[in-house]
């Protein structure tokens, strides 16, 4: 291919699908030098004060006021006139463009789900007109996969019952390969089915795949997964540890936190003992969102007492976004941070914030949405940036499983 020719967009069009939770969602369709590409955007449960906004429509007659008429409208008639005859693949210069148009700190006006649909739909057209794989086009160096964070038990917010933990997580480290990986987590996943079954717990599934029965303590739900990779056959600790995601801004109230099915209310310097001695107990690497978003300084402490030991991840904390990423480094409020485009509305701010990340010696974890849809976006974008980890769910519905096969093909790729 002559290596002068561009993606030029011709035709930007989009229209309202549904998200896995069956809510509408926005998909973006964009034409450029005769090649089309398709990019869905995915909406959380469980979000951040400070994420960019996701605009819905609000109209009580139509899917309960979750339609996105609005967003998609605003693709139509706002953005899409000012993309005809733009360089798709000038990544930069589409997401500059949509930003100023919106024109708002945080995609308030048009809507993030309206941006990151076309700034997504942009990337993959580029890809797709250059005859590339996704990863490979926003990174051809890329040769790293990440590890999968397998959410096995769901809680918190993800589920009607379970523990007040939202997520606890297999975090395959011992595996061979990706491909390992999955399979360690596929045989944990239904040793665990098993032994819910046998103690007459419901196996039903939470918004991301995992379980949800209704558990007598948080130790109690940790305490079922390990007793499953037992019988799976695998050395704790060494093949498969967890990771938990507490979502704690969930359950703060009134400058305390609230355990449900714990029964008990702890202040942010109980909840860092309620970590430590969970971490003494039970192999955990990873929490996630252990205190509330606007807990800066039990940030500072949590992270002063447990991070040496284990990452300690940001998501509602840092949104994906530069200046409160910013923030967090000059505090030392975490050493890893979780990646979701949605919460800032396009890839080139989304990029920003991994390269900061990595230069602050973060880890970074890309995620999923707890309604998400088949799009397959985030596996590439984790092995473009060679970011550590990827969250993608359980492994059961298929828009979870999804991102997990296109991992599987992209490792054979490598």
């Amino acid at each position: 291919m002559d290596k002068t020719l561009k993606p030029i967009i011709e035709k930007v069009h989009a229209r309202e699908i549904l998200d896995s939770r069956g809510f509408p969602t926005v998909e973006v369709e964009i034409t450029a030098s005769g090649h089309k590409s398709i990019s869905a955007v995915p909406s959380g449960a469980s979000t951040g004060e400070f994420e960019a906004l996701e605009l819905r429509d609000g109209d009580t007659k139509r899917f309960h006021g979750k339609g996105v008429l609005k967003a998609v409208d605003h693709v139509l008639n706002n953005f899409g006139p000012a993309l005809i005859g733009k360089d798709a693949s000038n990544q930069k210069e589409i997401d500059d463009l949509l930003i100023n148009i919106d024109g708002s700190s945080n995609k308030s006006t048009f809507g993030a789900n309206a941006s990151l649909g076309i700034s997504m739909a942009c990337s993959v057209v580029s890809a797709t007109f250059y005859n590339k794989s996704l990863y490979h086009y926003l990174n051809p160096n890329s040769n790293v996969m990440p590890v999968p964070m397998i959410n096995v038990l769901n809680g918190g917010m993800h589920a009607d019952q379970g523990s007040d933990l939202q997520e606890i997580m297999l975090f395959p480290h011992g595996a061979k390969n990706f491909k390992h990986s999955l399979q360690m987590g596929s045989e944990v996943f239904h040793c665990l089915k098993k032994e819910l079954k046998k103690q007459g717990l419901g196996t039903t599934v939470g918004d991301e795949g995992g379980f949800a029965p209704a558990l007598k303590s948080n130790d109690h739900a940790i305490e079922l997964l390990l007793n499953s990779i037992e019988k799976a056959g695998f050395n704790i600790g060494n093949d498969i540890s967890l990771a938990l995601d507490v979502a704690a801004s969930s359950f703060y109230k009134n400058h305390k936190y609230h355990l449900k099915v714990d029964g008990s209310v702890l202040d942010t310097d109980g909840m860092i003992g309620f970590y430590e001695d969970l971490i003494k107990k039970y192999p955990i690497v990873s929490i996630e969102d252990g205190l509330d978003e606007n807990d800066w300084e039990g940030w500072a402490n949590m992270n002063k007492v447990l991070g040496s030991k284990i990452q300690i991840v940001g998501d509602d904390l840092f949104v994906t976004n530069v200046k409160r990423l910013s923030k967090g480094r000059k505090e030392k409020a975490a050493n890893s941070i979780l990646v979701k485009p949605k919460q800032i509305g396009t890839l080139t701010e989304t990029l920003e914030v991994i390269s900061m990340a990595k230069k602050a010696n973060f880890s970074t974890i890309i995620s999923h949405r707890s309604g998400d849809t088949e799009d397959t976006f985030i596996a590439d974008l984790a092995v473009a940036t060679m970011s550590s980890q990827i969250k993608t769910g359980s492994l059961a519905r298929s828009e979870r499983v999804a991102k997990y096969n296109r991992l599987l093909r992209v490792e054979e790729e490598l």
